[in-house]
């Protein structure tokens, strides 16, 4: 299945598309000796958007939370990578304790940590789940919507350790993307495997940051294939010390926009695309979905909900916003039944395992469709990331067209683990 994609943006794309199937053995080398220098992130996500003329992440998530939507015919992959995934870091694993956010009771989230239980249960692991939520005293079930259920328990701190009651896991996976700060009983863990890292969570983590190690990458990458970066990588800002509701910093905030706007338009003019530019101003660390705003000429900033620091442009743990993101804005020109889409890629250790389109019936071509009221249609990635077609006409072929989604993907996920190399703060070098 290969969603309708606007046909009068589509030329540059196409040529991507083609230079990175003639490319296949030369990028397939190419990541394999950045693996060599580099360790992936345990797990993680991107959202792609392909506006015909460009193609571009916008948004990498270190603790991917929709495993449950993707099509069960790529379980398989998810296994196998969670098997390379494990052996790389702890080859006796016998036990894996699965922290899922602490106050979820969201069925489709609970989904979620279901599926990953199958998956590392099927890599060989006995896996239990434990609770930062301190409601959580004891043994707790809860149901899934498919009549099976889940159980929670309370973690247990024994000096450098933790675990459960009777259960000593070698390694703990996060699900919990920590945007309302470290709880205590996970700092200075020193004697378990914890993934991801704790400076991978949003109470440290930064977009601006990941935008930065994009761009490095990106580069190589165009150089490698002797294109533009541009035209797979966002242009952006950041600003920090922010006050949305006295107006403080805004028109900084004002400058930069229009600054960034202009680099835009200029793109544009070189590449004859006939549309007006516009920039995502977003909060610098992980909102989950709240907070972004299109805007399309700055002077719109003074009038945007984003100004007022009510409730709407709060970060989940409540705090106002002081810091955002100014990317440039990517449409999104495909189409499940005429409704907006966007690619989202899974990877596990550095593997393409699945993703879906997410989609949205009632936002546009440039907004965020990471909103309520979004639905998923999996991808057929198990074919398609193993098997593309060379010879196929570019922007027919499902294979094609999900290989280029999975190299984007994976250049977002290489970037990661520059910006987790670069902001560690264990590191001998902290950048």
């Amino acid at each position: 299945m290969v969603p309708h994609l606007i046909t009068a943006l589509n030329g540059p794309i196409n040529e991507l598309e083609q230079r990175i199937l003639e490319s296949m053995p030369a990028i397939e080398r190419w990541f394999r000796l950045e693996w060599m220098e580099h360790t992936p992130p345990f797990y993680s996500s991107v959202d792609i958007r392909n506006a015909g003329f460009k193609l571009a992440p916008v948004d990498t998530n270190l603790f991917p939370g929709g495993f449950n939507n993707l099509n069960p015919e790529t379980l398989p992959l998810a296994v196998q990578a969670a098997m390379a995934a494990i052996e790389k870091i702890c080859p006796e694993a016998k036990n894996l304790l699965l922290v899922p956010e602490a106050h979820t009771r969201n069925t489709f989230y609970l989904a979620n940590i279901a599926t990953l239980v199958r998956i590392f249960n099927q890599a060989g692991l006995n896996v239990r789940l434990g609770s930062l939520d301190p409601a959580i005293t004891g043994p707790t079930q809860l149901a899934l919507a498919d009549g099976g259920s889940l159980t929670l328990e309370p973690l247990q701190r024994t000096r450098g350790r933790l675990g459960l009651k009777d259960f000593d896991p070698c390694t703990i996976l996060l699900n919990d993307d920590l945007s309302a700060g470290i709880p205590a009983v996970l700092q200075n863990l020193h004697e378990q495997y914890l993934l991801p890292p704790l400076h991978a969570g949003w109470a440290l983590r930064r977009k601006h940051q990941h935008f930065k190690a994009y761009e490095e990458v990106a580069k190589k990458f165009a150089k490698l294939m002797g294109m533009d970066p541009w035209l797979i990588n966002p242009m952006f800002s950041h600003l920090d010390g922010l006050d949305f509701a006295s107006g403080e910093g805004l028109d900084a905030l004002q400058t930069q926009t229009d600054a960034l706007l202009t680099k835009v338009r200029r793109k544009y003019k070189e590449y004859g695309i006939n549309e007006k530019p516009f920039v995502i101003v977003k909060a610098d660390t992980g909102s989950q979905g709240r907070c972004i705003t299109t805007v399309r000429d700055a002077k719109d900033l003074e009038t945007l909900g984003l100004k007022r620091g009510d409730q709407a442009c709060r970060l989940p743990d409540g705090q106002p916003v002081n810091a955002v993101l100014i990317q440039e804005g990517v449409a999104t020109y495909e189409r499940v039944n005429e409704a907006v889409a966007e690619p989202v890629v899974y990877m596990m250790d550095r593997y393409v395992v699945g993703g879906f389109y997410r989609v949205h019936a009632e936002r546009g071509v440039d907004e965020n469709l990471n909103a309520p009221g979004s639905s998923y249609v999996p991808l057929a990635f198990a074919e398609s990331t193993q098997l593309p077609r060379p010879g196929a006409k570019p922007g027919a072929s499902a294979p094609n067209r999900f290989y280029m989604y999975g190299v984007i993907a994976r250049l977002a996920m290489l970037a990661a683990s520059y910006e987790l190399e670069a902001t560690d703060p264990d590191a001998e070098v902290y950048a």
